[in-house]
């Protein structure tokens, strides 16, 4: 009797001598964390309430930016972009994301794979391109004037408008990668079911495709207005500090050669922070909410189901002793 517990009893010794070491493996990420996420927050946070030549604690750098304009100017403007850009996104990587569903899944990949380059391809490198093409001496610019098509007449690449084309070349792909997987899980029965009772494609996606796909929709939308706050090289090689953006103001402040202002900075980035959060946990929220709406509708139309086949017995039961 005692050796199949002196056996447990070294099986649990082995199990726990095993969990030593796969805690001893997750050392690296506890340092990458602690390095790259919370000490540059907790260094940002500090620096933001820091006072004039590091002394002190104060949140007169708070009180400057929202008296001024200038500031507010700025946040208004990133917003703004960061909203329609990725409305815009969504909108588009939505029919993308559902177009390329219907390819081979060779096809598929091939897509995919071009999609998660173009999601990549930002920055500096996307600004150029973007000038090469529509700039005020772009390819595409001349071309068109020497045509006689005035095509660009209107159009300036650093302007407003400028500035969300290019948000949305990495916006689209960003959506499409994901989004793509939420339109399998939409069943075909589905839609044959409701194509056998009558019921138009648009029809299909208005009652059940859409409110399927409004929860990953809300959390994707998150994601891209996230990435558009954060988005600064882009904005920068584009129209440098001609233009009010958020994330231009808080890099001119921290590596500026005219007006260094860390501290200020840093509460430019707070707000960033804090605007950025704010919107991914709004969608966050409207995602569980569209989830609990979802959930509930399909309860209660099978409830309403299980209620009209109870009530149709009864009556097949009469037709079928008047048929007998």
């Amino acid at each position: 009797m005692r050796a199949p517990a002196v056996f447990r009893l070294g099986r649990v010794e082995g199990m726990k001598h095993r969990n030593r070491w796969m805690l001893l493996g997750l050392v690296p990420f506890v340092v990458m964390v602690l390095a790259f996420q919370l000490a540059p927050i907790v260094s940002m946070l500090a620096g933001s309430v820091r006072g004039p030549g590091g002394s002190g604690i104060t949140f007169g750098h708070y009180v400057k930016i929202f008296e001024s304009a200038y500031y507010l100017k700025a946040i208004k403007n990133s917003l703004l972009i960061s909203f329609y850009s990725s409305l815009i996104g969504i909108v588009v990587g939505l029919a993308c994301a559902y177009s390329i569903t219907r390819f081979t899944p060779k096809i598929r990949d091939r897509l995919l794979m071009l999609s998660n380059m173009t999601s990549n391809f930002a920055g500096v490198p996307l600004a150029f391109a973007y000038i090469i093409l529509l700039g005020n001496n772009g390819i595409f610019t001349l071309l068109f004037k020497a045509w006689g098509w005035d095509v660009f007449a209107g159009f300036n690449l650093y302007s407003w408008t400028g500035l969300v084309l290019v948000y949305v070349y990495f916006q689209v792909p960003l959506a499409l990668l994901l989004l793509y997987p939420s339109f399998y899980g939409i069943r075909d029965q589905w839609k044959e079911a409701a194509m056998l009772l009558g019921a138009r494609p648009w029809q299909f996606w208005r009652t059940v495709g859409l409110p399927m796909l409004t929860p990953a929709i809300f959390g994707t939308l998150g994601i891209l207005f996230a990435n558009a706050m954060g988005a600064y090289a882009t904005a920068y090689a584009l129209v440098g500090g001609n233009y009010n953006l958020l994330a231009i103001r808080i890099g001119s402040l921290v590596t500026g050669d005219v007006a260094n202002q860390p501290e200020l900075g840093s509460a430019l980035a707070v707000l960033l922070a804090v605007s950025t959060i704010v919107a991914v946990i709004l969608n966050h929220w409207m995602s569980k909410r569209s989830q609990r709406f979802t959930a509930a509708q399909a309860s209660s139309g099978q409830a309403s189901g299980q209620r009209r086949a109870s009530r149709a017995k009864p009556w097949r039961a009469v037709k079928k002793e008047a048929g007998a």
